[in-house]
């Protein structure tokens, strides 16, 4: 399990200075999951035990910063992208959600945070609301295959109360930082607690390439292939310069082939709406047709671009990996060289 860093604990250190019960925090420290700790933006409210805890160095997150404005939709996200840390939290005893949500609140506006969305004891579409959160986390899924924070968050027990979320933004040099805290009266006697720390940052890219001679076999043995190293910035069809060895490759493979016709094709996931993810999927295969052309000195007869949206998925939408691999660009044979 990895751990976060440590780089902002000095600025974000004593949030909770004024509730802090220092003996309590040791005891309940010793009862959280292994290898969890409380992020270094953002303390536990005291007494609280990390009951599920995780890390993803890179994934896609999407910050709800508006209202419900239809069955299960937001129209106003902030896409971001970065280290997700996420940590659920269940408090015990006689606290209850609207004194932790408080002390959240207070928390994070006295570090400095802007408030993008904040709801207590809400309407079920307004931020914070049961419909509301619901949304939020079929978008971001945060359970791992249990259930089990989602559930307590969601669903409640018989003698649960009301709710409340804060989400809010800091700017640093390294990139926005991004807290979603949703806290929920679960039961008469507990309170649980979901905090998402996203530190928006650029992906390592240039690790992986395409190959000329590999694009070759696929071609002939598939008549397509994925075309691996392309670099796009966020949601939009710019080619990053990480995309340039591969551009090379690709190149070689075209070179070789004669006269042959191909097919560039754009594929996205299902993360927005149809028409935008069409003519986001047609204009990056565009950019790859035309830095072929422009670049590598490639016959613009020989390639044309095309755009399915989400159409062909090769993987589930349900998880990160799978938006991941269906986000892609592949070159498909689109004649058949004289003589075969």
């Amino acid at each position: 399990m990895n751990r976060p860093d440590t780089f902002l604990r000095s600025a974000f250190v004593g949030l909770f200075a004024l509730v802090a019960l220092p003996l309590m925090a040791v005891v309940a420290a010793a009862e959280d999951v292994d290898g969890s700790e409380d992020h270094p933006a953002l303390s536990r409210y005291p007494g609280s035990v990390i009951a599920w805890y995780d890390i993803e160095n890179y994934m896609p997150y999407r910050v709800p910063v508006g209202p419900e404005t239809g069955y299960r939709a937001i129209e106003d996200w902030v896409e971001t992208e970065g280290r997700v840390t996420r940590i659920y939290y269940r408090t015990t005893g006689e606290r209850t959600y609207q004194e932790i949500w408080k002390n959240y609140r207070d928390a994070i506006e006295a570090a400095g945070f802007e408030i993008l969305a904040v709801g207590l004891d809400a309407k079920s579409t307004e931020p914070g609301g049961r419909s509301w959160t619901g949304t939020l986390y079929r978008e971001n899924p945060w359970d791992g295959g249990t259930g089990e924070p989602v559930g307590e968050i969601v669903k409640g027990t018989s003698s649960s109360g009301g709710r409340g979320v804060v989400v809010a933004k800091k700017d640093r040099a390294e990139g926005p930082l991004y807290l979603v805290v949703s806290v929920y009266q679960y039961s008469a006697e507990q309170v649980s607690t979901l905090v998402d720390v996203i530190e928006e940052e650029a992906a390592e890219t240039g690790l992986v390439t395409a190959n000329a001679e590999a694009i070759g076999k696929d071609m002939t043995e598939f008549g397509r292939v994925v075309l691996d190293g392309l670099y796009f910035d966020h949601n939009k069809a710019t080619l990053t310069s990480a995309s340039e060895p591969s551009l090379v490759e690709i190149a070689k493979f075209l070179t070789s082939a004669g006269d042959t016709k191909f097919f560039v094709v754009g594929h996205t996931d299902l993360t927005g709406g149809f028409d935008y993810n069409s003519a986001l999927s047609r204009d990056r295969a565009a950019a790859v047709a035309d830095a072929l052309v422009s670049g590598h000195g490639i016959d613009p007869a020989r390639l044309s671009p095309h755009g399915v949206g989400p159409l062909v998925p090769v993987f589930t939408n349900a998880s990160d990996a799978g938006r991941g691999q269906n986000r892609r660009v592949e070159l498909v044979q689109a004649s058949v060289p004289a003589g075969d």
